[in-house]
Parts: C-alpha cells; sequence; structure tokens
C-alpha cells in the first residue's frame, strides 16, 4: 500500500512539475508583435535552412513548404498585432526564398509589406529594388485627404 502512496504521489508530483514547466514557457518573453523569442529564433533558423537549400539548388520537401507557409502565416498575424522591425529582415529573406521558387504573387506580398511598414529601414531601398526588377508598378500609400480615395501610381523610385 505505501508503494502505490508513493507511486500515486510521485505520478502527481511529475504531473505538476510538467504543468508549471508549461506556464514557464508560455510566459517568456513576447515581443511587440507577439511572437516569442524562442519563436523568432527558430523562424530564422528555418528561413536561413530554406535559404541555403536555394543557394544550393536543393529540392524542398513537403515538409520544407510547410515550414515556409508556416513561417508566413506566423509573421502576418505578428504584424496584426504590431509591426516590429525586427521582421524586415525575415519578411526580406522570406520574399528571397519564395522569388526563387518562382513564387512572383508571395514574394511581391513580403516585400511590399517591408515598403508599407518597414520602409525607412536599410531594407526599404533593396526591397523596391527586388519590386522592381519583378516588374511590378509600386503604388504611393493613401493619404488622408486624398480625392481620388485610393493609391495612386508612381514612377518606380519616386517613392
Amino acid at each position: 500500500m505505501k508503494k502505490l502512496i508513493g507511486l500515486i504521489i510521485l505520478i502527481l508530483f511529475l504531473l505538476t512539475s510538467s504543468s508549471s514547466y508549461d506556464v514557464f514557457a508560455a510566459s517568456k518573453k513576447k515581443n511587440a508583435g507577439g511572437i516569442t523569442e524562442e519563436q523568432a529564433t527558430q523562424i530564422t533558423n528555418d528561413i536561413q535552412r530554406l535559404t541555403k537549400k536555394i543557394y544550393a539548388n536543393g529540392l524542398f520537401s513537403p515538409q520544407d513548404n510547410e515550414n515556409l507557409i508556416g513561417i508566413k502565416m506566423s509573421l502576418d498575424s505578428a504584424m496584426l498585432l504590431a509591426p516590429d522591425p525586427t521582421f524586415a529582415p525575415l519578411y526580406y529573406n522570406l520574399g528571397f526564398i519564395y522569388e526563387k521558387r518562382e513564387m512572383k504573387d508571395e514574394a511581391v506580398e513580403c516585400f511590399q509589406t517591408i515598403l508599407e511598414n518597414f520602409g525607412d529601414t536599410a531594407l526599404g531601398p533593396k526591397a523596391r529594388r527586388e519590386l522592381e526588377k519583378m516588374g511590378v508598378t509600386i503604388k504611393a500609400p493613401t493619404l488622408p485627404g486624398d480625392a481620388a480615395g485610393g493609391a495612386t501610381e508612381m514612377p518606380m523610385g519616386a517613392i
């Protein structure tokens, strides 16, 4: 009977300690965009691994494609909370991967996100050049009080 009680106490101890670990893991510092430092590190590592595959002309596995989609979804979700300048290089590298995989729409979306949210960073002009190389017409953002009510086209390099 004492062994059974000891076993139950041991099991309860293990369950409580594992749940407190989850609480600790959930309380890790989040950046302004709602992504934890650990998640940001994982995203960075995944992007670097996929970029190496691009440079090596390696084939993407189904898992690689799933990671690519997951990274984009995580960044987009975090951007809804608050644009964080640390996302700019992640979006740039993601756009590079999409461009090299001939996924133009996704690449344009990544580079456009940089222009709209981080245009004043060092990656703003680089994103603009990538869009220009892809033949994308860059549109100026709508300004309050514009009579047209929409974005206006500007010659490339005007923004």
